[in-house]
């Protein structure tokens, strides 16, 4: 073997003992050699043999140029039989795996059933309380863990059939929490993990989150103060503007849980949860303890004093729009000896509380508000003159079905929120379309939308609603100045709908 001729040009394969150069394109050599081998068996041993190569009268390069090779180098036959089993191998092997992934393809990636439901593509104000809400309708629900910064949340039920209807019903139509769009999948884990001694009845987070909805009243620690000192000792309470309001209250030990077992309660996680940038900072309010449990924090007067008032846009009408979102309007009057300021008297000292709450500071048509308490207990008709847009300075409320409180059944329907940048719009007539709407702001001279959704209506529903996107929450205020209330009139139609908006309770669609 060592006294074989050996050509130093070619390639050396994985072969052991065989080198070789390709006589044209060389690409294919592996498949060549593989249904070649029985050929290149015989030209190796007609090389040892020596004159079997003569007999059958083949020149020197006949062998190999049947296998397509212009050079070839021979070592051991044994060594290349043995490599060819060890690679044919291989391929069964990798064959075989290729065959099982691809018929088992959807298995690999399908997650068992499980009780607990994966959540994802919340919005960055969702809460324990807004999962609960939108999701208890698919069964029991036993725990909950939010991941604010992935926004995503994992939601434990108490079986796997209520987990599965949450899950088929999320495939089949969207699910809406907080006003926006989630997505769900069953869990990798059978069980939330809680926190060390959760499951104890006598331990457990001693926190509480409430979730504050429509409040008819202004919330303040005095008021939660007297709401949660019965079920024991308060040791701190913090109120925070946050989808709404909601407020944390601390004991000193966890007790009396079945008092509250007609509330959804969920662990408060970590101090983490309620990291906010420091533009936001201001929203977070903490306020010391009361020294006694009655409710003295409410306004002594209902009537408001406005003043930053734009000369040329405001009037008593686009007063009444804004400040109507937060309780009855009586009566709007300009004051004369004092430019840019009115007197708004409202249904009761509660509502100027909640006017000032959420009107103070902002800013509309560029000029800031200051909304605050007047001496005044009522608003007198007197020294009544045109303003600037041609209109009176004084007007009365009192009759008008604009009111949104004039009943318990009717205020409860309110939603107390702060100025955002989506607006609420409904009592449209369904003719109405996007175009309609955005041709409507620029005839009135304000900001457009920029996203706009419409509510799926009831067959027999004979008005739409739907939510407006701005670019900015003073844009949106400017809107609902303007417009709130305003008189659509269609084609045949005998009677005008009242176009109505609102704050809405999502940040943004």
């Amino acid at each position: 073997m060592e006294g074989l001729r050996r050509q130093k040009t070619g390639i050396t394969s994985p072969v052991y003992g065989v080198k070789f150069s390709s006589g044209g394109g060389g690409s294919g050599w592996r498949n060549t050699l593989m249904k070649n081998t029985m050929n290149m068996r015989e030209e190796r041993i007609g090389r040892m043999r020596g004159g079997e190569r003569a007999e059958r009268g083949e020149s020197r390069g006949d062998g190999k140029k049947r296998l397509g090779i212009t050079s070839l180098e021979v070592y051991g036959v044994e060594d290349t039989e043995r490599w060819f089993r060890r690679e044919g191998e291989k391929l069964s092997r990798a064959e075989k795996r290729r065959e099982e992934k691809r018929d088992n393809g959807d298995e690999t990636h399908r997650i068992a059933p499980s009780p607990v439901v994966h959540v994802r593509g919340l919005c960055e104000s969702v809460v324990e309380a807004d999962l609960v809400e939108a999701l208890e309708k698919f069964g029991n629900i036993c725990y909950v863990m939010m991941m604010p910064f992935k926004r995503q949340a994992l939601v434990e039920f108490e079986d796997v059939e209520s987990a599965d209807r949450c899950v088929a019903c999320g495939s089949r139509e969207a699910v809406y929490i907080a006003g926006q769009q989630a997505y769900f999948n069953y869990s990798t884990s059978k069980r939330i993990t809680r926190p060390t001694n959760a499951d104890d009845p006598n331990s457990g987070n001693k926190v509480l989150l409430l979730s504050i909805q429509n409040p008819l009243y202004p919330i303040t620690t005095d008021v939660l103060y007297t709401v949660c000192n019965p079920i024991g000792n308060v040791l701190r309470i913090v109120i925070f503007k946050r989808n709404g309001i909601q407020a944390m209250v601390e004991y000193p030990y966890w007790k009396n849980r079945k008092l509250w077992s007609h509330c959804p309660l969920l662990p408060l996680p970590s101090n983490t949860r309620f990291k906010r940038s420091s533009h936001e900072v201001p929203d977070v309010v903490a306020y010391p303890l009361p020294q006694t449990s009655s409710y003295v924090g409410h306004s002594s007067s209902s009537v408001a004093m406005v003043s930053g008032l734009h000369p040329t846009k405001m009037n008593c009408t686009r007063i009444f729009n804004l400040f109507c979102l937060y309780g009855n309007i009586e009566k709007v009057k300009f004051m004369k000896s004092v430019p840019g300021t009115a007197l708004v008297e409202m249904g009761d000292e509660y509502a100027v509380d909640r006017a000032i709450t959420h009107l103070n500071s902002i800013k509309v048509f560029s000029k800031r508000l200051n909304v605050c308490v007047s001496k005044q207990h009522a608003v007198i008709p007197s020294q009544v003159f045109e303003l600037e847009d041609g209109s009176s300075s004084y007007k009365d409320f009192a009759m008008t079905r604009n009111n949104r409180f004039t009943s318990a059944g009717q205020a409860s329907k309110n939603i107390i929120q702060p100025p955002s940048c989506v607006l609420h719009f409904y009592n449209v007539p369904p003719s109405i379309s996007e175009d309609d709407l955005q041709r409507l702001c620029t005839e009135q001279d304000v900001p457009g939308f920029i996203k706009f959704k419409v509510f799926d209506a009831k067959p027999s529903s004979k008005t739409i609603s739907g939510l407006l996107e701005f670019d900015s929450k003073t844009h949106a205020v400017e809107v609902l100045t303007v417009l709130n209330h305003y008189q659509i009139r269609i084609p045949n139609g005998s009677n005008p709908y009242t176009l109505k908006l609102c704050f809405s309770t999502s940040s943004h669609l």
